[in-house]
């Protein structure tokens, strides 16, 4: 089936998707003067602050007569409309209304929708409903022996769900990465690795592999990768080149749309103190347009849940357990909304 068109929202990658935080953008994209649109899951939202500097993030609605807020400015805390110049507190509340500044604002609860809003790791994360799980945990984050250096965004015309998986496969090093990350002439043979699943996400053994231009300082090395996918657009993976040398590189795909993804990474590595920010930053843009090129590429757009509808490999195996994953997190999430109708019935 080659899916087209809008996410369908009772399909269970959407479920999965939709009580799950996201990365929607940089923390230094958003200041208490002027609010960002932003997409999310086909929803156009609005990011602004308060004047404690708070984030929020709101359908990009104006309750009064349906302009986008994000067209508008910050003003004594509050968000204002760029039509009528109303503006809401960050409860939702409409607090004044300059054709008639001496009357009582009329409610706007039911027509502000706000959504879930966080930050961390220098990000805006955002949730459309209450999330189910956590914001993930970057585990070099706080350790001042790594280096941590921002990359991207990456705008890819592909699904978010078909690119992490691209970015949790190894086997694909000799061909998309070619010369790089693995031998085109001479591709390894990908040994049996286990996945497990605990409370963070899913886990993989490790997998080795060769690489002619293994890391920023484009030398010859021995990889060995473990992967972890933490949320459903969020994954991670450690890679040791020596006995203590370790490269790790914090993923998210924010899902724009179901043909439409923003990649945003974190690189953490404890070695060559002497690279320079583009040596680092060259590495990461070359593998990561390669990859854009293939993903792009992918059909159907949308990862298929059901193991039928494409054929697997034991190398497969991270993959294909992400896919299981996802398929429960949507059975999860579509049950709870269903509870939650069957309860506002009554």
């Amino acid at each position: 089936m080659l899916y087209s068109g809008k996410w369908n929202r009772e399909e269970l990658d959407y479920c999965a998707l939709n009580n799950q935080w996201h990365v929607v953008a940089d923390s230094k994209e958003v200041n208490n003067n002027r609010p960002k649109a932003i997409r999310l899951l086909g929803e156009e939202l609005v990011l602004w602050r308060d004047s404690e500097n708070k984030i929020y993030a709101w359908k990009d609605y104006c309750g009064h007569r349906g302009a986008k807020l994000s067209l508008g400015c910050i003003k004594n805390g509050n968000i204002e409309c760029p039509y009528h110049g109303w503006r809401y507190d960050a409860k939702g509340n409409c607090t004044f209304t300059p054709a008639h500044p001496n009357n009582i604002p009329p409610s706007s609860k039911r027509l502000i929708f706000c959504h879930y809003a966080e930050e961390k790791y220098g990000f805006i994360w955002v949730s459309l409903l209450e999330p189910l799980r956590p914001i993930p945990f970057f585990p070099e984050w706080d350790k001042p022996n790594f280096r941590k250096v921002v990359a991207g965004p990456y705008y890819y015309k592909a699904n978010a769900l078909r690119s992490l998986e691209n970015f949790i496969d190894a086997s694909h090093f000799p061909f998309v990465h070619a010369n790089l990350n693995g031998l085109p002439d001479a591709p390894e043979e990908i040994k049996k690795y286990t996945v497990n699943q605990d409370d963070c996400g899913l886990h993989s053994s490790e997998i080795s592999v060769f690489q002619p231009y293994g890391d920023h300082r484009g030398i010859p090395v021995t990889a060995r990768y473990c992967y972890s996918v933490l949320n459903p657009t969020t994954a991670y993976f450690e890679k040791k080149t020596g006995d203590i040398e370790r490269f790790c590189t914090f993923f998210n795909a924010t899902p724009v749309d179901e043909d439409e993804c923003i990649i945003w990474l974190i690189v953490a590595i404890n070695f060559g103190h002497d690279l320079t920010l583009e040596q680092i930053l060259s590495r990461q843009n070359t593998v990561f347009e390669q990859d854009r090129i293939i993903v792009e590429s992918q059909r159907p757009v949308r990862l298929p849940l059901d193991p039928r509808q494409e054929m697997h490999l034991s190398s497969d195996r991270m993959g294909l357990e992400y896919r299981r994953w996802l398929k429960i997190l949507g059975l999860k999430a579509r049950e709870v909304i269903l509870s939650e109708t069957r309860e506002s019935d009554f």
